[in-house]
């Protein structure tokens, strides 16, 4: 173990105001732990080098590196939900089903991997009914909640939220109330709210975490955020989003930044490779430790243990009034 990880050990337990209010209340606030299943050449920060039509001809590290996160939270007691894409499915359909027989939530994370708002409406539509069909097929029972790639659900893409209640999704996790240069819209809610799309269905959402310092929205998720910001620091914006406790939050994970040893694009532009491999080496035990120091749950069994503050008991917005957030 490195001086640095050993710094990170040993941060004192007060950073994480959870932990000891938690002593004082005889509970824990139950968070969302999520993993998005995709492989390493399938994410968007290598995009430009790695085509999807290459996709099948490289060595793929999903199945491995999902297995030691089913390990890991084995070890810690913890369930998940695990967001499966489609083409991850189709070619390791026997991983779907130990995650399912693990305890674990299975939810969709589309097919293709591909931006919603560089979608049509009908290819998003085929995509979504595929992979949803896919993963039901597989663990044989209903797949309910979804996540879109790269959480790509943005006042651009609204329309999608219709697709997703007319092909029976009930609760969605895509919407980052934050601003990026490839998703979110800022100043929609950072606790769990629903969602009334222009059909008028109805959605639950859970949205990304998000600390507010001095005024500013600082992502505090997890995946490049979880790796790139110091531990101590990490924890601290987690602590803060939840309110010192008092409102779940959502983490995610993806399965390749476990991964220190997965094949290098160094083709890629810097800051691609600065997203996708800052602390690839540090990320398993930082995620080790984030379980000791919050509880963590499904999506659904932290949305469904959340009891909002009465002022946000009624918190739903329409898909309109999310356009003027935007």
């Amino acid at each position: 173990m490195s001086n640095r990880q050993n710094s990170e050990s040993s941060a004192p337990a007060a950073a994480s105001g959870d932990t000891l209010r938690d002593r004082e209340n005889g509970t824990r606030t139950l968070h969302a732990m999520s993993i998005d299943v995709e492989d390493y050449f399938h994410v968007a920060a290598l995009a430009k080098v790695i085509r999807p039509d290459q996709w099948g001809s490289l060595p793929s590290r999903v199945e491995q590196n999902t297995e030691r996160l089913l390990a890991l939270f084995e070890r810690n007691d913890v369930k998940a939900t695990f967001f499966v894409l489609g083409w991850v499915a189709e070619k390791y359909p026997q991983l779907v089903r130990k995650i399912a027989a693990g305890g674990h939530e299975v939810a969709s994370h589309g097919y293709s991997h591909q931006l919603i708002y560089s979608q049509t409406p009908d290819v998003f539509r085929e995509e979504t009914v595929r992979s949803k069909a896919l993963l039901e097929d597989i663990i044989g029972a209903e797949v309910s909640g979804y996540r879109a790639a790269s959480y790509s659900i943005t006042h651009k893409s609204l329309w999608a939220l219709d697709i997703l209640a007319e092909c029976g999704f009930t609760w969605d996790s895509s919407i980052f109330p934050v601003r990026h240069d490839n998703y979110g819209i800022p100043g929609s809610p950072r606790a769990p709210y629903t969602i009334e799309t222009e059909k008028g269905h109805l959605l639950r959402e859970f949205p990304l975490t998000t600390a507010k310092i001095g005024g500013l929205s600082i992502p505090a998720a997890g995946g490049g955020y979880f790796r790139q910001f110091p531990y101590p620091v990490f924890r601290y914006l987690f602590n803060n989003a939840s309110g010192g406790g008092s409102r779940p939050q959502m983490f995610y994970l993806h399965p390749w930044e476990i991964d220190p040893d997965q094949p290098r694009y160094n083709n890629a532009s810097w800051f691609s490779r600065f997203r996708h491999y800052t602390n690839l080496d540090k990320c398993e035990h930082r995620l080790e430790r984030l379980m000791q120091d919050f509880r963590f749950g499904t999506v659904s069994q932290s949305y469904d243990a959340y009891r909002p503050e009465s002022s946000q008991s009624d918190t739903r917005l329409t898909t309109q009034q999310m356009v003027g957030l935007a």
